[in-house]
C-alpha cells in the first residue's frame, strides 16, 4: 500500500487552498484524492446515510427539510436518480458552501482512477479535514478528521488505512502538529481501527444541541 502525490504546483494561500489531487494505491487499485465539487453533494450524503448511525442523522426531520440542495447538485451532475427530492437540499447546499469557502476546510471526494471520468457515479469514499488553530499546547495547529466513509465498492483493500496516512501527511504539510477526531462509543470496530492507526482515548467527547 503507497501513497503518492500527484504535482502540487505549489501550496499558495492558507490552509489548503494550495490542495491538488492526489492519488492512492491501495491493493493494487488506484485512487484518487480530490476536493469535492458541489456535482459530488449526492454521492456524498448518499456514503453519510449509508450506515446505521448516518441514517439516523440524515433522515427523519433532517430529511423533511434537506433534500432539495441534494436536489439541486444531483440536477447539475444529471444524476438525478441519486435526489432525496427537491425539498431536501437546502442544508446541504449551505453547509457546502461554507465548507468550500474556507481554506482551513476541506471535504474530499475519493474516487477510484479507472472510472474516475465518471465523477457523478464513482465516488468511493469521503472525509472532512478542518484545520483548528490553538492557543493550547503552545499554539498547535490541530488537524480534526471527521465524517469519514468508504463505499462497499471500496472497502476491504485497505483504503481506509491509506485514506488516514494520507490525511496524516496532508496535516503535516500545512503545519497541524496533532490530529484528532470523534468517534460514536457504539463504533467498537472504528475504535479498534483508530486505535492501531495510534489514536489514543484521551479525552471524552461530549455533544449538545443548540436547536
Amino acid at each position: 500500500m503507497t501513497a503518492e502525490a500527484a504535482a502540487h504546483g505549489g501550496r499558495s494561500g492558507r490552509g489548503f487552498g494550495g490542495f491538488s489531487p492526489e492519488t492512492l494505491v491501495s491493493a493494487g487499485r488506484t485512487f484518487i484524492i480530490r476536493r469535492a465539487t458541489e456535482a459530488d453533494v449526492p454521492a456524498l450524503v448518499a456514503l453519510l446515510r449509508d450506515d446505521v448511525l448516518g441514517a439516523a442523522r440524515e433522515t427523519g426531520a433532517a430529511r423533511e427539510t434537506a433534500a432539495a440542495a441534494v436536489g439541486r447538485a444531483a440536477a447539475a451532475s444529471g444524476s438525478a436518480s441519486a435526489s432525496p427530492g427537491a425539498e431536501e437540499a437546502d442544508p446541504y447546499a449551505r453547509a457546502f458552501a461554507l465548507i468550500d469557502a474556507d481554506p482551513n476546510q476541506l471535504l474530499v471526494a475519493v474516487t477510484e482512477a479507472a472510472v474516475q471520468d465518471h465523477v457523478g457515479s464513482t465516488v468511493v469514499g469521503t472525509l472532512q479535514l478542518s484545520l483548528l488553530p490553538s492557543l493550547s499546547r503552545q499554539g498547535t495547529l490541530r488537524l480534526q478528521i471527521e465524517a469519514v466513509r468508504i463505499g462497499a465498492a471500496a472497502q476491504g483493500v485497505g483504503l481506509g488505512t491509506a485514506v488516514f496516512e494520507w490525511a496524516h501527511e496532508c496535516g503535516r504539510r500545512v503545519g497541524a502538529g496533532l490530529a484528532q477526531l470523534t468517534t460514536d462509543k457504539s463504533r467498537t470496530d472504528a475504535q479498534r481501527f483508530y486505535d492501531r492507526l495510534g489514536y489514543v482515548a484521551s479525552h471524552e467527547g461530549l455533544k449538545r444541541p443548540l436547536g
